[in-house]
Order: structure tokens, then C-alpha cells, then sequence
């Protein structure tokens, strides 16, 4: 389905240059629009090749799946119907069906990932009488040995090796090593495995890198996808409660690239129930890579990363005490507005404003904040689109070594953030209807465009909505945001330093400019907020979210997104 707003609109949208200064300038200030033509191609430079596979070719592919341990569920998503398989304790007794002919799975790596599905897995595997093992794959030296140990994986047993000797025994080789270190080592991977064994990944990021490279997987294993929606920590910890309150867990994505023993797709379903998936629904690799790298650039994290300091500091302009900015802009984000969609969906947001007022403003930052939401939003999408972003994240790998990434957390916004949060009373966080209205409008943007580009809704729904408000908002309101940033995988934290201030300078010298200076603005986008037939299918997904809320210990040092800067 299109996006509600054409391109060509988007592409005509108010491009404001602010000089004279390092930051945005500050609201009210005038800032007057300088459009120009799409330049030339230069001589002498060529364009990208067109992107591999179509959005026929790749809805079709995720459109239906065939299962014979699994039952199979028809959901009906606005005008389309879309199959999803459930999971949960009583679903888990298939396991053993499902596993059948693999007696190895080794799990390589131990950044965000690692630790808790090869947990999951082994739990899942002991309590439901799948014979099969679950090692750890390191390096050699790797300081993650420890860390391996300390949960309970050893030399000793023969469930922590070293990695390639692991790829070479294993039956199932679950590759959750960085993305970047997946694109150097993949064809080393590939040579180690047994004819007929099956790689899973957690991301279609190295079929983007192999896109790009022209290579290809070998014919004589099985590749599949399983990718839960949320973070390792938040897998680990909704399984743990899942095992008394069953349907608690991170939903799934699930994909089948190759099936070379006929066996992937109910492999590749029974990895997502024994992770701990309350329900999964298929894509395909190169679906899952677009819209999760442009996910975690957009409102997973870099948006909403941008969104936030552009609005702090509007509003210390405008002479809110910092903490009250901090409140309106970050919290209110987080907090109420998150648990609104979460449990209700996106337009109770503007349903439950309380009065005419509080709507006319969400709507005049609606309406403003959705085209330059949008113009950026089409512009990354095209960019994980064609590899560009994907080339950029491996070269952030390679410099990682020389130049790690700063911290962004020590910046005065950040610090005023963490004597709020000290001082935080839950029903006393107000939801801004100004924030309320730009945040909501990117969010929505960003649904637009991959609507546009062909992806199913279970997809759009759980990338956009629910994997943001269920489980890396829920992480932000109880660390921060710029907590958040600074210990993630250096795939979300390259691009959220990258996206982020394009989202902040849009908003403030396009968005903000034009409501503080009574430009008459595009109402339509608003009434084609209030009648977007995602709204019902949102409900629809809502009902099919963790039957509890992430549970969160108090202890950084439980609950912190753990970084992923650390190869294998």
C-alpha cells in the first residue's frame, strides 16, 4: 500500500539551512526554506546497482509457510490476512518434533543475543526432552569466556569451545556475533559447516552484505532467520517469567532463505517458541534487514534519540525549567505515551488528550513534524535499501579498533536526566500533546514508508510499534535514552549517531519553525493520522503482545542493554 503522502511532495518539503552555528537554531528564530533541484549525477561516478529483490517478490515470499509440527494461525491485519504460529509452554512439547536429526546446536557469540537464547534454548531443551546440546562458540582468548562460565557453559562438558571447532561439530550453527564481524568471517563460517547442517541468523544483515558482494550462501545447508523483537536482556528475562506465566516472551520475525533438507521452516519455527517467542510471523531476510536497520535508525532509536534533544531544548527555550523539559519531552515519550500504544495503540494517544486544546496542539505538531519525518525516513530506508548503510556499518567495525564511540550521556540533558529519573514519580509524567504529536507523527511515517515499499504488517507492526514501545522504550524510561545509545550493538549505535541529528535538525528548522511562525500546514495528514487503517490492525497485534510487562530488577547490571562492541 502507498504511503499517505506521495514522494514527490516529500521531496518538495521545506529544506532549511541554519548557519552560523553548530546547533539547530533555537525555535522562533527565522529560518527561510532554500529548495533546490536534484542535482545531476557527477562525470565520472556511477550510480548504485539496483537493489536485489523486488517488493512482489519479497511479500510473496512472506505471504504463507507450510508447517507440519506446528499450528498455523490466520490473522486478519486491516484489509490483509497474514499467518502466525504461537507459542508458549504447552506449544514447547512440539519441540522434540522439530529438532528431530539435530543433536548439536552451537550458539557463537555472546554480545546481546548470545547469552540469552543459548540459555533459553538449553532450558527449553532440558525441560521438554530435546536431545540436543547447546555450546557456546568464542574466539580464542575471548573475554567472554567468563561471562560463558559464569552461566554455566564449560570446556570441561564440551559446551564451551572455540568457535570454528564449534561451526564444525554443530548441526545447527546460530551465528550472534556482531553484524560487522559476520561480514568479515562469513565465508570462513560457510566452509566450516557440515553438508546438511542449518545456519540460523538473528539478523538478515549479512544477506544485505552479500546483496551488495554478489555472493551467494552454499546450496547444502539450510539458512534460516529467527529475529526477536526486542533485546538479548529482554529475551532472557520475559522467558524466565514465561516459565509461570506462560505467553510471556519477545515476539519473533522468522525466515526461510534456503531449505536444503526440507526440514527449515519447522526448524526455524521451533528455535522461535524454544527462545521463548509468544508468537512469530515470517519475512524474509532481506525484508527483516531493511526494515530493522531502518527501524533502529528511525523510532527504535535514532528518531526517537533525536527527537527527544530537539525537543529538551525547545522547551528550555521557551523557559521550562530543565527538569519539566526533560519530563515533557523524554518522559512523557517513554513513559505514558509508550504504555498507551503499547496497551491500546497508537490513536489512543490523541483519543485520550483531554480537551480541545491539548488536540489542536498535537495536531499542529502533527502535522508539521510528518513530512520531515518522512523526508528522512525515505531517504535511510533507500539508503539500508541499495547497501549504502550497510557499507557504512561495516566501516564503523573496522574503525572501532582505532576510534571508539564516545559516550553521548555526559552532555547536560543527560545528566538532569538521571536526577529526574531519581526523583520520578510514575503518575505524576504528563503526556505532552506537542511531543505527543512529533513523536507519533515520525512513528507513523515510518510505518507509511514501509507500507510503501511492500512489507507485510505483522512486520511493520512489531518493527515500528511494538518492538519500540514493548521493549527498548520500557529499557529507556527506567535507563535513558543516551544509556540506551551508548550500549547497544555498534550496528544501532553508529546509526543512531548518524540518523539522530537529522532528526533533530529537521524537526527544529522545519517543523518547529513553521508552528511557531503560524505557517498554514498540511491538516490533511492529520486526518490521514485519525482514519490510517493501521490503527485497527495495531489492536489487532496488541493482543498477541507478552502476557506480562518486562520486568525490570533495579540492578543496572541485570538489566542493561548489554553491548554487543565485543566481537566473538
Amino acid at each position: 500500500m502507498a504511503a499517505f503522502v506521495p514522494v514527490a511532495a516529500v521531496v518538495g518539503a521545506r529544506s532549511s539551512t541554519w548557519t552560523g552555528a553548530a546547533s539547530p537554531a533555537p525555535p522562533g528564530l527565522p529560518v527561510r526554506a532554500a529548495r533546490s533541484a536534484r542535482a545531476a549525477v557527477p562525470a565520472g561516478l556511477t550510480m548504485v546497482a539496483a537493489p536485489v529483490g523486488n517488493v512482489a517478490e519479497e511479500k510473496a515470499k512472506s505471504a504463507d509457510f507450510e508447517t507440519k509440527v506446528f499450528l498455523k494461525e490466520q490473522v486478519h491485519l486491516a484489509d490483509t490476512s497474514e499467518y502466525i504460529v504461537r507459542g508458549g509452554r504447552d506449544v514447547m512439547t512440539r519441540l522434540p518434533k522439530a529438532f528431530a536429526g539435530v543433536k548439536s546446536v552451537g550458539v557463537i557469540g555472546w554480545g546481546s543475543q548470545g547469552p540469552a537464547q543459548a540459555q533459553n534454548l538449553r532450558d527449553s531443551f532440558a525441560d521438554f526432552g530435546v536431545d540436543a546440546k547447546v555450546t557456546i562458540g568464542l574466539r580464542a582468548g575471548s573475554a567472554s569466556e567468563k561471562a560463558a562460565m559464569a552461566q554455566g557453559f564449560s570446556h570441561e562438558d564440551g559446551t564451551l569451545g572455540e568457535m570454528y571447532d564449534v561451526i564444525a561439530k554443530s548441526d545447527m550453527v546460530v551465528l550472534l556475533i556482531s553484524d560487522g564481524a559476520t561480514a568479515l568471517c562469513y565465508k570462513k563460517v560457510l566452509d566450516a559447516m557440515k553438508p546438511g547442517s542449518t545456519l540460523g541468523l538473528s539478523h538478515g544483515f549479512l544477506l544485505g552484505h552479500m546483496d551488495a558482494t554478489g555472493d551467494t550462501f552454499r546450496d547444502d545447508v539450510n539458512v534460516i532467520l529467527v529475529a526477536p523483537k526486542g533485546m538479548g536482556p529482554s529475551v532472557r528475562r520475559l522467558y524466565v517469567q514465561g516459565k509461570t506465566q506462560n505467553g510471556a516472551g519477545i515476539n519473533c520475525s522468522f525466515a526461510v532463505q534456503q531449505d536444503a533438507t526440507g526440514t527449515a521452516t519447522d526448524l526455524a519455527i521451533g528455535w522461535a517458541v524454544a527462545i521463548g517467542a509468544p508468537f512469530s510471523f515470517q519475512t524474509t531476510l532481506r525484508n527483516e534487514y531493511r526494515s530493522d536497520i531502518y527501524g533502529e535508525r528511525g523510532i527504535l532509536l535514532g528518531a526517537v534519540h533525536g527527537i527527544v534533544e530537539s525537543l529538551y531544548r525547545r522547551y528550555t527555550f521557551q523557559g521550562m525549567s530543565e527538569a519539566d523539559a526533560f519530563v515533557h519531552s523524554v518522559e512523557s515519550i517513554t513513559g505514558p505515551i509508550s504504555r498507551t500504544i503499547s496497551k491500546r495503540g497508537i490513536k489512543a494517544v490523541y483519543d485520550d488528550l483531554p480537551n480541545d486544546e491539548a488536540r489542536a496542539t498535537f495536531s499542529k505538531a502533527y502535522a508539521a513534524s510528518y513530512k520531515p519525518a518522512f523526508d528522512i525516513l525515505i531517504e535511510c530506508y533507500e539508503d539500508v535499501e541499495c547497501g549504502n548503510e550497510i557499507r557504512s556499518v561495516i566501516n564503523a567495525n573496522k574503525r572501532y579498533g582505532r576510534l571508539p564511540m564516545g559516550k553521548i550521556d555526559g552532555t547536560r540533558m543527560w545528566v538532569v536526566g538521571k536526577d529526574v529519573r531519581a526523583a520520578r514519580v510514575e503518575e505524576n509524567i504528563p503526556v505532552d500533546p506537542f511531543t505527543a504529536g512529533v513523536y507519533i507523527a515520525t512513528m507513523m511515517a515510518q510505518i507509511d514508508v514501509l507500507m510503501e515499499k511492500g512489507h507485510v504488517l505483522s512486520e511493520i507492526i512489531n518493527e515500528s510499534v511494538i518492538e519500540s514501545v514493548d521493549s527498548l522504550n520500557p529499557y529507556m524510561h527506567a535507563r535513558g535514552v543516551a544509556y540506551m545509545v551508548d550500549n547497544c550493538s555498534i550496528t544501532a549505535a553508529s546509526g543512531s549517531r548518524k540518523w539522530a541529528p537529522r532528526f533533530d535538525y529537521n524537526l527544529t528548522q522545519q517543523a518547529y519553525v513553521a508552528v511557531d511562525e503560524g505557517e498554514d500546514l498540511d491538516m490533511s495528514v492529520v486526518d490521514a493520522f485519525v482514519n490510517h487503517p493501521i490503527h485497527p490492525a495495531v489492536v489487532e497485534c496488541a493482543k498477541l503482545r507478552p502476557s506480562v510487562d518486562i520486568a525490570l530488577s533495579g540492578s543496572v547490571a541485570d538489566d542493561a542493554a548489554r553491548s554487543t562492541m565485543m566481537s566473538a
